[in-house]
């Protein structure tokens, strides 16, 4: 039996939250395990984060959120233990409650991003990549872009600072990556990665400039809905491949569980 009183609570935190996607595929995973928990989606306005963390953070049922666009940077600065991959980029996409008190942060937007280029078979060893976007999903993949062996990443955003703190940070990390701001154009590249909420709604712009993309080159698009965003139906008129960002989220979810310990396995109830 689901929701009782003694149910685990999730909560799934972003601004709009709307399009999230997270709630629903983990309640149906509580319902094929027939655990007594259930995430929910929870959304404020920027200028009341604060009264709302106040209460999440209250909340001693609440043992795990998952965080997306705005608040990845906001949330990590309210963990009292990061793993690394969340603190060199200064943002976390997820929290568990510590037994001991305070909350833990993580980040698995990079390596959800690289699991789905493999398992689509892309390689990115050697080659050249454009990030767009130096947010927090863009940092977390910038950093697993380099770590995987790109030869070049040219990094875009509309705010040149956060851009070229976040090359400068990818630089000191992985020296052997050649790391550069530039435009948001594909041109030359051979991977292309939206990192931006650019294309969630209908009148949004291109994020990049799509007519200079060659056909081949692969084109993502981390965004889940819709999932067919513009940027994507133009890239597959190209003839280039155009992955969109559910798979990006799916193959998060058991680095989620386990962080979660959605199971109870270590734990007496």
């Amino acid at each position: 039996m689901r929701g009782t009183g003694k149910a685990d609570v999730f909560a799934m935190l972003a601004h709009p939250v709307g399009h999230a996607k997270s709630p629903g595929a983990f309640n149906a995973l509580f319902e094929d395990r027939g655990l007594d928990s259930l995430m929910v989606p929870m959304t404020c306005t920027p200028d009341r984060l604060e009264d709302l963390w106040a209460g999440l953070d209250a909340m001693q049922n609440l043992r795990g959120i998952i965080v997306s666009i705005p608040y990845k940077g906001k949330l990590l600065e309210k963990a009292v233990k990061a793993h690394p991959r969340a603190a060199r980029v200064g943002a976390a996409n997820v929290l568990r409650r510590l037994p001991e008190g305070g909350w833990e942060a993580d980040n698995f937007d990079g390596y959800g991003f690289v699991m789905a280029m493999k398992t689509k078979g892309h390689v990115m060893q050697g080659k050249r990549a454009l990030l767009v976007g130096a947010g927090g999903g863009g940092s977390s993949i910038a950093h697993c872009l380099a770590e995987e062996g790109v030869a070049e990443l040219t990094i875009a955003d509309v705010d040149a600072d956060r851009a070229e703190a976040l090359a400068a940070a990818v630089r000191r990390e992985f020296p052997a990556c050649s790391v550069v701001t530039g435009p948001a154009d594909p041109a030359g590249m051979d991977i292309a990665v939206n990192a931006t909420p650019i294309g969630m709604k209908p009148a949004d712009p291109l994020p990049m400039a799509i007519e200079n993309a060659r056909p081949g080159m692969v084109i993502f698009d981390i965004i889940m809905e819709p999932s067919e965003t513009r940027l994507l139906q133009e890239a597959r008129a190209r003839g280039c491949h155009a992955e969109a960002g559910r798979p990006m989220m799916d193959c998060q979810m058991q680095a989620w569980v386990d962080f979660f310990d959605v199971d109870r396995k270590n734990r007496d109830v």
